[in-house]
């Protein structure tokens, strides 16, 4: 049940609000100055705060910045008076995640909490996971990043992890969707069993059945002797089914009766066996789309789309371009490399269409030819852009609103580019490319 701790120095509003908030689910702590409300803060962790802007002791500015001292990540909705766009828009500078005016409208009230606590939610799922990550034999790689398109996909594969539901992944190639089912097999109970593969789309048709169910001997010609398919070498653990929408449609009938029964039969076999296997699966196919023209059959879609992560591609998460850099610099460099802010510049604009992996391969190539130790804009060579580059007054807008908010970051920060990052929801490698990008300095 999550914490709200509700700041208000008037009896009947914080009653009426923590009587409407529990009847939601919520648990709700009450203070009635701001004094008691840090003493309350300073003793447990409460996730989100609604704080009154006006209080006689210490008022909600004074409050908010408080708060924001012992525990940046806290989420603040301030209560203003009506029609107080300058204090709205004053503390949400100060660090503030939104506002409610009065008389409190009980639905936005509900709509801003459930907001707000998700996100808290989706960070704490992604810590998680990040601590877990540095047990695990992969190279996690696709999870370098802050954007919150990102963070969601983790958090949600996260909590599916524990359970043996089929999970279907939908991404562009080169997204990381193998990635991400290692992630959730690793996760899961079944960790210490096999996690085995199958490319739908590399697998010859008339194989097809005897690779997934396998054969006994004589079954076909040239089958001299009994062989395990996929499935059976899988039991207990994980099978990914990448390209999933590549799967010849006599075949997907079969997939389903397995996936129904949980038994498979091998080709030219009169027994059939019981498995125990967690189906992940993954396409960058529109399957619903390929269900409309009768290429892909809408009853084993919903066999295998329990669960639906979607995997973003680079282009709408940019922000995480600038660590992913670091990250292969550092991975395939034979020597110490810098990347000039010219040549940053580059590779943060190109819009990607093969994703992580194009960047990772470019990256690799570049460290391995660069002649000097800096990367410049000229040792990068990419295809020209395909999709219609954005105006360059809109681009020079959202720049300038960009820079305007790193600015505010630092300043309410003191400067301390950690404490900033944390404000803006980025890491400290980010802001520092932000920062040399618009050639912001310390005052």
């Amino acid at each position: 049940m999550s914490k709200i701790l509700l700041v208000d120095d008037e009896p009947i509003q914080r009653q009426i609000l923590k009587d409407f908030l529990e009847e939601q689910g919520f648990q709700v702590l009450e203070a009635e100055n701001g004094k008691k409300a840090l003493s309350m803060f300073e003793q447990e962790f409460i996730p989100l705060v609604l704080l009154d802007h006006r209080m006689p002791d210490m008022n909600g500015d004074e409050v908010l910045e408080r708060l924001k001292q012992i525990n940046p990540l806290v989420k603040v909705i301030m209560i203003t008076a009506y029609g107080a766009v300058d204090t709205a828009v004053k503390v949400m500078k100060l660090g503030a995640v939104d506002f409610l005016e009065k008389p409190v409208d009980l639905k936005k009230l509900l709509g801003k909490v459930e907001k707000h606590l998700e996100a808290v939610e989706i960070e704490e799922d992604v810590q998680e996971v990040s601590e877990s990550l540095h047990d695990l034999p992969v190279n996690f790689e696709l999870y370098i990043g802050s954007s919150p398109s990102l963070r969601e996909a983790i958090s949600i594969a996260k909590r599916v992890a524990p359970t043996s539901w089929p999970v279907l992944l939908f991404g562009e190639t080169g997204t990381g969707k193998e990635l991400m089912a290692r992630l959730i097999h690793e996760l899961s109970p079944r960790k210490d069993r096999p996690f085995i593969t199958v490319n739908c789309a590399a697998l010859p048709e008339s194989l097809f059945e005897s690779e997934l169910f396998g054969h006994v001997k004589g079954a076909f010609t040239g089958a001299h002797k009994d062989k395990k398919g996929m499935f059976a070498i899988a039991d207990k653990g994980t099978i990914f089914l990448d390209e999933i929408g590549e799967m010849p449609i006599q075949l997907q009938a079969k997939l389903l009766r397995v996936l129904q029964e949980k038994t498979i039969t091998p080709v030219g076999g009169t027994r059939s066996y019981k498995v125990d296997v967690r189906v992940i699966s993954a396409t960058n196919r529109n399957l619903k789309e390929m269900i409309k023209q009768g290429s892909f059959r809408e009853d084993l879609y919903y066999r295998l789309n329990v669960f639906e992560i979607e995997l973003p591609p680079l282009r709408e998460r940019k922000e995480d371009i600038p660590e992913l850099i670091e990250f292969f610099i550092q991975k395939y460099a034979p020597r110490p490399v810098n990347i000039s802010d010219a040549a940053m510049d580059k590779l943060v604009k190109y819009h990607w269409p093969g994703n992580v992996r194009e960047l990772e391969h470019t990256i690799q190539r570049v460290v391995t030819l660069c002649r000097s130790n800096t990367i410049k804009a000229s040792d990068i060579h990419l295809e020209p852009l395909i999709e219609e580059e954005m105006p360059d007054n809109l681009q020079a807008k959202l720049e300038t609103i960009e820079r305007q908010e790193i600015l505010k970051a630092l300043k309410k920060s003191k400067w301390i580019q950690t404490k900033a990052a944390e404000l803006l929801g980025i890491s400290e490698r980010v802001l520092r490319y932000k920062m040399k990008k618009y050639g912001i300095k310390r005052e």
